[in-house]
């Protein structure tokens, strides 16, 4: 073999290596370009659980792009305070925001749908029309029109009925109950007699203790428990019937998420499913032990009476058909979810429903 020309070609290939590195690392750069996006949250790092969504969503984005696309969460009021979260998301504030879509009925009532209406789905079936229904589609082509994209990102499972002051035994214990209640739920607590109150999180306990307000809800045991309710309010009501299966959503700017390279779209998506999923086994997992403890400090528990259940039911299918008949995105998000609930509460009440009902005779009798 000729040496050089052996040595000539090596050169050459050589050098043709190098130019392609030379070129496939900017490529690279373009693909997996360096994006950093500030996430505000409606509630504050003490309630580690449903806070905590937003943390998933930053650890889970960073993982899968190596650290290309970094989400930074704050908690509420660090840089908008929690019941603005969405304005601030919106108006480009910020690019994204993890809050419950129902705080913001007051801007548009089919707001609602994105978290639970009262006698809405429970959390299996939330998920099943999100997923699998239209609900992730009805519910963004109305997030467009406000300038948002957005994604399930946690769900608490149903939710109790409130700390009360007093016993409610009654229609009539609940006239004149000042109550702090979000969503659609205090229009229809208002129907029998409640006075509904709209207060961030980390505002209900002073308003508790000073008698600001008479009553309040927010999710369950352990969130109840860490911010002390049971200390102010010893009644402690089941079930939260306008919360049946709540979501909490990551909200993003539309033009932001829009222009988002395909690949960290389907990270964000899929760091939203989780956080969705592991807030659900979080709640489950730590509320039992936080209900021991709260009635062990003496939190009374009480389900409210079927007269209550009853009456409320029907002020909500009255509500709907008022707002259905004059919003047209609240009206077909409301129909399609109908639908889907009448037969799917049909298929749950069979199997499901009944193993369930026997597990928890079994636990009432001590065999468990």
């Amino acid at each position: 073999m000729d040496r050089r020309s052996f040595f000539k070609k090596a050169g050459t290939a050589g050098a043709g290596a190098v130019a392609a590195t030379a070129l496939a690392a900017p490529a690279i750069a373009q693909e997996n370009p360096k994006i950093a996006w500030r996430m505000t949250s409606s509630f504050p790092k003490s309630l580690d659980t449903i806070y905590g969504g937003a943390e998933d969503i930053s650890k889970h984005v960073a993982a899968a792009t190596d650290g290309n696309f970094t989400i930074q969460p704050f908690a509420a009021g660090e840089i908008v305070p929690g019941l603005q979260a969405v304005d601030a998301v919106a108006a480009g504030t910020v690019e994204a925001a993890h809050t419950t879509s129902y705080y913001f009925v007051g801007k548009d009532p089919a707001y609602a749908f994105g978290t639970a209406i009262p006698f809405g789905l429970n959390s299996r079936l939330t998920n099943a029309w999100f997923y699998e229904g239209n609900g992730n589609k009805l519910m963004n082509e109305f997030y467009a029109t406000q300038g948002m994209y957005a994604l399930p990102a946690g769900n608490t499972g149903a939710q109790m009925g409130g700390w009360f002051r007093k016993e409610i035994n009654t229609l009539d214990d609940l006239k004149g109950v000042k109550m702090r209640i979000a969503g659609l739920a205090g229009r229809i607590m208002e129907k029998v007699g409640v006075i509904p109150q709209q207060i961030a999180g980390g505002d209900i306990y002073p308003a508790l203790e000073k008698g600001t307000i008479d009553a309040a809800e927010f999710v369950g045991p352990y969130d109840d428990l860490k911010l002390g309710f049971h200390k102010v309010a010893k009644f402690y009501y089941y079930p939260g019937w306008w919360e049946g299966g709540p979501t909490v959503h990551a909200f993003f700017n539309l033009d932001k998420w829009s222009n988002l390279p395909k690949h960290y779209q389907a990270a964000l998506t899929d760091a939203c499913a989780f956080a969705n999923t592991n807030m659900l086994a979080k709640y489950d997992m730590k509320n039992p032990t936080a209900l021991k403890q709260l009635v062990a400090e003496g939190a009374t528990l009480r389900p409210f009476s079927q007269e209550i259940m009853e009456a409320s039911f029907q002020a909500a299918m009255g509500i709907y058909g008022e707002i259905s008949a004059n919003n047209q995105y609240f009206k077909k998000i409301y129909e399609d979810q109908t639908a889907f609930k009448r037969d799917a509460y049909l298929w749950m009440q069979l199997s499901e429903y009944t193993f369930d009902t026997f597990m928890m005779i079994q636990q009432r009798a001590g065999k468990l």
